[in-house]
C-alpha cells in the first residue's frame, strides 16, 4: 500500500473511531412517510469521516468537496452536525490525548496559553489612513453655506414657550 495522503484514514485510525459512530436507527412510534429501506442507503461511516477529516485537513469549504470521492457534501456535513452533537470528536479528542499521554507523557501539572485580544491603540499611526478612503477628502470639504445646526433655546424651554 502507498503512503497515505493527510486526509486519507488509515486502517488503525477507522478501528478506533468506528466503535463511536453509532448507527442510525428508525424511531419506533413514528410516522414515517416512507417504508423502511425506502429512499438513498446511508453513505458509509468511513467516507463520510474521510471526508470530514478533508475539510478540516484542507481548509475548504463543505460544498467544494470532491463528490466523485465522497459523495453529497450536504450529507456529509450533515453528518458532521449529528456526530458534533453526539460528541464523537469530543471523545475522539479525549482518546487521542490520553493516547498521546502514554506514549510521550503530558506535563498537565503545568499548562499556558500565550494569546492576546485587544486593540491595537497606535496602529493608525503606524499604518497611515485606511486605503479604501483614498478617495475622500473630508478634511478639505467646504461646507455648503450653512451655519451649524445649533438651537437657540435648549430642548426643555422650547415647549414651554409655546
Amino acid at each position: 500500500m502507498g503512503k497515505l495522503r493527510s486526509w486519507e484514514v488509515s486502517d488503525e485510525l477507522w478501528a478506533q473511531v468506528a466503535p463511536m459512530i453509532s448507527k442510525r436507527k428508525r424511531e419506533k412510534g413514528l410516522k414515517y412517510k416512507r417504508r423502511a429501506g425506502g429512499g438513498r442507503k446511508p453513505l458509509e461511516a468511513r467516507k463520510v469521516f474521510e471526508g470530514i477529516v478533508y475539510v478540516l485537513r484542507t481548509g475548504c469549504q463543505w460544498k467544494a468537496l470532491p463528490k466523485e470521492r465522497f459523495g453529497s457534501a450536504s450529507s456529509i456535513h450533515q453528518y458532521f452536525l449529528e456526530w458534533k452533537r453526539e460528541g464523537i470528536f469530543i471523545r475522539l479528542w479525549r482518546k487521542g490525548l490520553a493516547e498521546y499521554s502514554e506514549m510521550e507523557g503530558i506535563a498537565w501539572a503545568w499548562q499556558s496559553i500565550d494569546g492576546a485580544m485587544v486593540k491595537a491603540p497606535l496602529a493608525l499611526e503606524a499604518v497611515g489612513p485606511n486605503p479604501t478612503d483614498r478617495g475622500k477628502k473630508w478634511q478639505q470639504a467646504q461646507s455648503a453655506g450653512r451655519r451649524e445646526w445649533n438651537p437657540a433655546v435648549p430642548s426643555r424651554e422650547r415647549r414651554r414657550a409655546a
